[in-house]
């Protein structure tokens, strides 16, 4: 069951004996390359979760690749999940991210109408860098946009952040680098419109640190930090937000899920930068999901 919490000491998700709880995961499914489903099913899965998978679309590989080839499931969308409603699927938590068209927000909603007890977690995965995703329309962004102010939790980056709130973006937020206060306020514009928490993510002030900054409801607002390291890797937002949610689902606090999400993927960067081609293929978790696992235990 979810609850009404929205301070950074109390859990959005209690646990009960062994019920395992059901995610409905809203993500695109990609064939190579370390992102999206790839990510969610197995990090959720290790929390003792049970992922049910709502595929937005189908990928041969993540974008960074030239030559991709992408499926859109859009139509499918419906009788897909009318399916569920005839075997009486039951969902406790509503995992959004990438998207392939604005009537996929629309789908969402309709799980949201469904489920109305159920936790609403969304990465508004659209933008970075000042740049908009090469597969977004203008009217995508809008109803990403719409869809993130009923969040319960919200993982934008800077870029997205600007958007949800109707800010111009380009070479003024490729940097990411703004001060606390200026955080504080896309923070609170964010959470006037709706959403219960926020978490903004990857600020980079050029000192060798990484900040993630946490508003709720309730008033909260603190900074999570962690090492910045020399590399990007493509899929570290979908890994952030699946082991914050993670932690949520373990029955983890607000403040316990970012700390965890932060310090997790920091650690399994380093374990991509091991592999072979890894700044192309992606970030590279597999042997960390003991920790994952290990967030069941109390």
């Amino acid at each position: 069951m979810t609850t009404n919490a929205t301070t950074p000491n109390q859990p959005l998700y209690q646990r009960k004996g062994a019920y395992i709880p059901r995610v409905a995961a809203v993500h695109d499914l990609c064939g190579y390359g370390k992102c999206s489903l790839g990510v969610a099913i197995p990090v959720l899965s290790a929390a003792g979760c049970d992922v049910c998978p709502v595929p937005t679309g189908l990928f041969s590989s993540h974008t960074a690749f030239p030559g991709w080839y992408m499926h859109d499931t859009t139509d499918i969308l419906p009788d897909y999940l009318n399916a569920w409603k005839g075997i009486g699927v039951e969902i406790d938590a509503v995992y959004s991210g990438f998207l392939g068209a604005p009537e996929q927000v629309d789908r969402i909603r309709d799980i949201y109408a469904t489920y109305p007890e159920a936790l609403r977690v969304v990465d508004p995965v659209m933008a970075d860098h000042g740049k908009v995703y090469p597969t977004y329309t203008s009217e995508l962004c809008q109803a990403m946009a719409e869809l993130a102010q009923g969040a319960d939790i919200l993982t934008p980056n800077l870029t997205e952040a600007a958007i949800i709130l109707g800010e111009p973006i380009g070479d003024a937020w490729a940097g990411e680098n703004i001060t606390d206060d200026e955080a504080h306020r896309l923070v609170d514009g964010l959470l006037a419109k709706g959403t219960k928490t926020v978490v903004l993510k990857g600020i980079q002030r050029g000192d060798g640190v990484i900040r993630n900054f946490v508003g709720s409801q309730g008033g909260a607002f603190f900074e999570v930090s962690n090492e910045l390291l020399p590399y990007m890797l493509h899929g570290t937002g979908d890994l952030y937000c699946s082991c914050l949610l993670a932690a949520v689902m373990a029955g983890r606090t607000v403040e316990e899920s970012v700390r965890f999400a932060g310090d997790f993927v920091h650690d399994a960067m380093i374990v991509s930068s091991k592999q072979p081609e890894f700044q192309a293929r992606g970030v590279s978790f597999e042997p960390l999901l003991g920790r994952v696992a290990a967030l069941l235990q109390k």
